[in-house]
C-alpha cells in the first residue's frame, strides 16, 4: 500500500486533471480507475498514478474507443501486460469503419449535389407533393 502523503483526494485529482469530480466518480465506478480508499469524509483516494490513466482514457476516447473497451485495455495493464494488440486490432476496427463511412458520405453527397442541382423545377401537380427536392427519384 502507498503511503497516506502520496495518495490524492478526489478534489485534488480533479483539479489537476481538469476534469469534473462527477467525471472521476463515473470513471471509478466504471473501473478504469483504482482507488486506495477513502478518506475518513469518504473522499475516494487515488494515487499519483491516475493521471496517467485519465490521459490515456481521453486519448483513447479521442481515438474512438469506447469506455468498455478502454477497461478492457486497462484490465490488461492492470494484469501486468501491455494491452497494445488488443488496442492495434480495435483501431484496425475503427480504421475500416471510417472507410466505410467515408464511403457512405460520397455516395450521399452526390445524391445530394443531384438533388440540389433541379431544386427550381416546379412540380407538374404541386398540390400532390409536399417538396419536389426530396421527392424527386
Amino acid at each position: 500500500m502507498l503511503a497516506q502523503e502520496t495518495l490524492k483526494r478526489i478534489g485534488s485529482v480533479a483539479k489537476e486533471s481538469g476534469l469534473p469530480i462527477k467525471t472521476i466518480r463515473y470513471y471509478d465506478e466504471l473501473g478504469l480507475l483504482k482507488t486506495f480508499g477513502r478518506t475518513e469524509g469518504n473522499y475516494r483516494l487515488f494515487s499519483s498514478d491516475v493521471f496517467g490513466r485519465l490521459r490515456f482514457i481521453k486519448r483513447a476516447q479521442s481515438l474512438g474507443l469506447t469506455l468498455l473497451e478502454i477497461r478492457e485495455f486497462l484490465n490488461v495493464r492492470d494484469q501486468g501486460d501491455l494491452p497494445c494488440n488488443h488496442i492495434k486490432v480495435k483501431l484496425e476496427d475503427k480504421l475500416q469503419n471510417i472507410e466505410q463511412q467515408i464511403q457512405q458520405l460520397h455516395v450521399l453527397r452526390q445524391e445530394l449535389s443531384g438533388l440540389l442541382s433541379g431544386w427550381e423545377s416546379i412540380p407538374e401537380y404541386p398540390e400532390e407533393t409536399i417538396c419536389p427536392i426530396i421527392e424527386q427519384i
